[in-house]
């Protein structure tokens, strides 16, 4: 073991921390969610053929991968830098590394999402809401990338059904308000224990179509502003730069407290 486990409960303490704040939505971020409603009303159709579009693409994710799949490769090469010379070869290989080197590639791979976001949501925001039709589906795809690049940093296989269905869950998580992050948060709780937990959440994905309804709702105060071209600039930038924020924290988050339990198992 590359960990203690004074260490592993340490941090797994520090996880659980940051899920009971979760539990705690502030009141701005369900403010912003009130105009949505409205404004949905006056979304131009091809916006909402485009949104049906990514309803369908958000299914292929869960079925087969989708277009959104990462490079293994890419992720291992980053470990090889940071480990001995010919102790990272494979997937499996990267499940034996440190926390600590997990954590630092996670956290660059974090790092740089967000950078792309920001740039992204300055771009769509020249042209106000208009461009949202670009920049929904470009940030979801965004969205799973991370976490798919993140879920290898901490040695789980986004290839794996079962690990793309809880890379869903983890959207739906970053972007739910209260009632629904203690759901979600109760639902993962057990997800690796046994196979009768991944199936049930698995067959309640079956409604992905709310996933992405929540996701699309964390644009709603963007929209509104949006509505005015030259600001949509800032506020695109801003909003999708908090947007990849949150869902790489609660990857990162989630991801490594899946990778204590197992560490911590081991050790037992």
């Amino acid at each position: 073991m590359t960990e203690e486990r004074a260490d592993l409960e340490r941090q797994l303490k520090d996880i659980q921390k940051w899920e009971k704040a979760q539990q705690r939505v502030m009141f701005w971020k369900t403010l912003t969610r009130l105009p949505f409603q409205l404004l949905d009303k006056l979304t131009p159709q091809f916006i909402q053929r485009k949104i049906g579009r990514i309803l369908d693409e958000t299914g292929t994710f869960i079925q087969s991968g989708g277009q959104y799949l990462t490079s293994e490769k890419r992720i291992i090469k980053k470990f090889q830098k940071r480990l001995p010379h010919g102790t990272c070869q494979t997937l499996h290989d990267i499940r034996n590394a440190p926390l600590a080197v997990m954590d630092e590639i996670a956290e660059a791979i974090a790092r740089t999402s967000v950078k792309t976001a920001t740039v992204q949501g300055a771009a769509t925001g020249v042209g106000g809401v208009f461009t949202l039709a670009a920049d929904i589906p470009a940030m979801l795809g965004l969205s799973l990338k991370t976490l798919q690049d993140i879920a290898i940093a901490y040695g789980f296989d986004p290839k794996d059904k079962k690990e793309r269905v809880f890379i869903i869950k983890l959207l739906q998580l970053a972007s739910s308000d209260v009632i629904g992050k203690k759901a979600i948060l109760r639902d993962l709780q057990q997800y690796d224990q046994n196979d009768q937990t991944y199936q049930r959440i698995a067959s309640q994905i079956q409604g992905w179509r709310e996933v992405v309804y929540s996701y699309r709702d964390t644009f709603a105060a963007k929209k509104l502003l949006q509505m005015v071209p030259a600001a949509g600039i800032v506020f695109g930038a801003s909003a999708n730069r908090s947007a990849l924020e949150s869902i790489a924290e609660t990857g990162i988050m989630l991801y490594k407290k899946r990778r204590i339990l197992k560490r911590l198992k081991d050790i037992e």
